[in-house]
């Protein structure tokens, strides 16, 4: 379970940043990338995080992912605060990011392992969900090579795999399937439906509504750091007014 307060977020600029972000942001101190939104994800529903690249889906993932303080509001995962508790929030999570560096030199076996023993893991229950996961993501092919001579798409298998060796409760996905192929953005969707299969909760953020609509139970539009919608999938589409939904969503955030 995942809740969510009145969560803002600010970041200082300096005087670099605001030359780099132009003469709109010459007189700023700070920046606002989330600014008091509101929502709880439930076990075993899959939330949709969706807005386009600065919407602010991603500062708000690290901060539920403790990465990140929020400037204002609070976050609970699992009833535990993401700021007063986060060794025991850590604990409960899976955070899987296209920008986690991995260790070029190892396997994708040794990096999952490493992984398994930071967690305290017992062996006999790492081989089995291993061998689950690298079934249900089809790694076993490369499961023994060098990850700096993997692909995109192995490398990113390899991401999720180590992110979720441990079975946490709460499973978020930060636009996992960008700039893979088809058949391994397949297997990435599938390991999501899995998951709320098994119960977890799910945050998942993207900019493809077209994975909104294969996966999610329920649906926050961001832009500007503002929510324009948050409400079930199906409430969504009873709404929509645009012919797809790449048209309904331009049409909702142009029109605030």
């Amino acid at each position: 379970m995942i809740e969510i307060k009145s969560l803002s977020k600010e970041f200082k600029l300096t005087k670099q940043h605001r030359r780099e972000l132009g003469e709109s942001f010459t007189d700023k101190k700070s920046i606002r990338a989330v600014n008091d939104i509101s929502f709880s994800c439930k076990p075993g529903q899959i939330f949709g995080l969706i807005g386009p690249n600065g919407a602010g889906k991603t500062t708000t993932l690290r901060m539920v992912a403790t990465m990140l303080k929020p400037t204002h509001g609070s976050i609970s995962v699992c009833g535990h605060d993401t700021v007063h508790a986060n060794q025991q929030v850590r604990k409960k999570i899976g955070f899987m990011t296209g920008q986690t560096a991995l260790y070029d030199r190892l396997t994708p076996n040794e990096m999952v392992q490493y992984m398994a023993e930071l967690h305290g893991m017992k062996k006999d229950l790492f081989f089995q969900r291993r061998q689950s996961l690298f079934d249900l993501l089809d790694m076993h092919d490369f499961a023994d090579r060098r990850i700096a001579r993997l692909s995109t798409g192995m490398k990113q298998k390899t991401s999720i795999a180590r992110t979720i060796i441990h079975d946490p409760e709460v499973m978020i996905f930060d636009e996992p399937t960008s700039g893979l192929d088809v058949m391994t953005s397949r297997a990435i969707m599938n390991l999501i439906r899995s998951c709320k299969d098994d119960g977890k909760t799910v945050l998942f953020s993207t900019h493809r509504m077209g994975e909104i609509n294969q996966v999610c139970d329920h649906l926050a539009i961001i832009y500007n750091g503002e929510l324009y919608f948050n409400g079930s999938l199906n409430v969504f589409k009873e709404e929509m007014t645009q012919p797809t939904f790449e048209d309904e969503f331009i049409f909702r955030v142009e029109g605030k």
